[in-house]
């Protein structure tokens, strides 16, 4: 997932992405366990195990 937002991030401007493994925090293990990679933005999932793209850019224009 990380490849694939570095190469959107090349054709139109993202937030600052920041790596966080999930395991280190049990707090996180515990949220997101078994559905990692997850992307969050401003908290709030924006998908799941894959780059939902069109999602992003939704959420991204609305906000």
């Amino acid at each position: 997932m990380l490849t694939e937002l570095q190469a959107l991030g090349r054709a139109m401007p993202l937030p600052r992405i920041e790596v966080v493994d999930v395991e280190s925090d049990p707090v996180l293990e515990r949220r997101h366990g078994l559905d990692v990679p997850v992307l969050l933005l401003d908290g709030t999932v924006v998908c799941r195990h894959r780059l939902d793209a069109g999602e992003l850019k939704r959420l991204l224009r609305k906000g």
